[in-house]
């Protein structure tokens, strides 16, 4: 999302070219046994074999059942499969999965980190203990409270589900939670018995994280760990998209370009993409009159330059990236206050027509939708996917999945269905004969992502080309890529319109 580094020498592009097509993309690497960096052009060549492709493929994937979980209303989840690969080293996304124990709601998320991936590790970690604080009632604020004041144990928040490879995740750390306490008083002091509603508790939950990520850096800190990690935070940047389900309401809260969307499937066995977010950026003619409402006529041209927020950033929302936020002023007192700014790898600029910020917001666009028995499954994905492949094609994609031996899932049994998806099949089928069928949709959704010619179909020799990319050209055609897909209990949803 930063502007590229320099490109490497012409002659090695013309070979990946020959193989990939160009691109632009991501910088990589979760398997770097698979990997090599030569420069020489008669040093690369396609390394792994179909074993390896899947091994590098599946490192990342995670599949859970929901339906052991303690609930106070029925599931309308019945599991999802997640999976992540990696272009940028360290990768920058994050994605995160959460029972919230005081609501019953389940909460899904994708975190995309651009400038760093520490700003994207702090909104994981961090996000879902805003909107499940902002949804308790003041009944559970005040035992909260109480704990606090009697230096006795919070009653739990969230039970996390952990996916391969994520970090630990903390309670929150002190100041993080000295932060959340605040929050929880100032949600006292409203007295309102029943909480805030989900839109309100998504759209104050991303707005006041991101506020706090601000004051963080900010305020005087003496341990120096915490102050350079603060610094890293704020001076990085991360988009989200969230999902919050409970029974049959569906919430989704998204600030920039990750994207969610459902796959419906009609009585007469049709499919069909419903849309759950829009992308914040240049190609969203409403979000360019919102950035035009906000900032004087005489700024309409440099707004938007090159197809990024003020030439530098391509989404139009984001936690974090104070540098299109504050003041020239504050940002040069903060950096001045001994911060080795190199070696915390801080990007520092001064956009060209920096001249009333802030430019950037996370404020979210938060879309509720009530789940029907037709809505068979719920994708949320970073951009790195949307990059690849178009909401239809990841729909026809995951029906395709299903629709393999041995992959049919309760309430998802293929129907008679349009030419235009039997087409789809047949071409996953032909490229089945190439790898072991996938356990995973995520896994499949990213391996055709890499690996799909134009035509949709797959190239093993593409794929592995794609797999195999050195890391210092492999985010140059393609971005980390991070999707969830969560399956729906069309009869737990058919009952409740029973009941009502």
């Amino acid at each position: 999302m930063w502007p590229p580094l320099s490109l490497p020498g012409c002659r090695r592009l013309a070979v990946l070219d020959a193989l990939l097509g160009s691109g632009d993309g991501a910088e990589s690497g979760d398997e770097k046994a698979y990997r090599h960096t030569s420069t020489e052009e008669e040093d690369f060549h396609l390394q792994l074999s179909p074993e390896q492709v899947n091994a590098v493929l599946r490192a990342g994937e995670s599949t859970y059942k929901i339906l052991d979980l303690d609930s106070k209303v029925p599931r309308s989840v019945l599991q999802f499969e997640s999976n992540q690969l990696a272009a940028n080293s360290p990768v920058e996304d994050r994605r995160g999965v959460a029972s919230c124990l005081q609501t019953s709601g389940l909460m899904f998320g994708i975190f995309d980190g651009h400038g760093g991936h520490a700003c994207a590790q702090a909104v994981s970690e961090r996000l879902f203990y805003y909107v499940a604080v902002s949804l308790m009632s003041h009944q559970t604020l005040e035992q909260m409270e109480g704990a606090m004041e009697n230096m006795k144990p919070l009653l739990p928040i969230l039970q996390w589900l952990k996916h391969p490879g994520d970090s630990i995740y903390k309670d929150v750390t002190s100041v993080h939670l000295d932060h959340l306490r605040v929050y929880w008083q100032e949600l006292l002091d409203l007295h309102m018995e029943m909480g805030l509603s989900i839109e309100e508790a998504l759209m104050y939950s991303f707005q006041r994280l991101d506020s706090d990520i601000s004051l963080e850096v900010q305020a005087p800190l003496e341990d120096e760990v915490t102050k350079n990690l603060s610094l890293q935070v704020a001076f990085s940047g991360a988009t989200a998209c969230m999902a919050h389900i409970s029974g049959v309401h569906l919430h989704v809260a998204n600030a920039g370009d990750c994207r969610a969307i459902l796959g419906v499937q009609e009585d007469n066995g049709m499919w069909s993409c419903l849309p759950l977010t829009r992308d914040h950026n240049a190609w969203n003619e409403a979000e360019l009159s919102r950035l035009k409402r906000e900032h004087p006529e005489s700024e309409n041209r440099t707004i938007i330059m090159d197809d990024r927020l003020l030439g530098v950033l391509m989404p139009c929302r984001a936690f974090g990236d104070v540098q299109l936020k504050w003041s020239k002023e504050l940002q040069r007192n903060v950096l001045e206050r001994g911060f080795d700014t190199e070696a915390l790898n801080i990007y520092q600029f001064t956009p060209s027509h920096y001249y009333t910020p802030p430019y950037l917001t996370a404020k979210p666009e938060v879309t509720y939708h009530r789940l029907r028995p037709q809505d068979k499954f719920l994708v949320l994905a970073s951009d790195g996917l949307w990059d690849m492949l178009g909401n239809e094609d990841v729909v026809r994609l995951v029906v395709g999945y299903l629709s393999e031996a041995g992959r049919h899932k309760p309430d998802l049994t293929p129907r008679p269905t349009n030419l235009g998806l039997m087409q789809s099949l047949l071409l996953q089928r032909k490229a089945s004969g190439l790898h072991a069928a996938d356990q995973n949709a995520a896994t499949h959704l990213i391996r055709h992502a890499i690996g799909s010619n134009e035509y949709g179909e797959m190239e093993p020799e593409r794929l592995a080309a794609m797999l195999t990319l050195p890391e210092d050209l492999a985010r140059m055609y393609r971005d980390d890529i991070t999707v969830t897909v969560v399956y729906f209990n069309s009869q737990s949803i058919d009952a409740s319109y029973k009941v009502d």
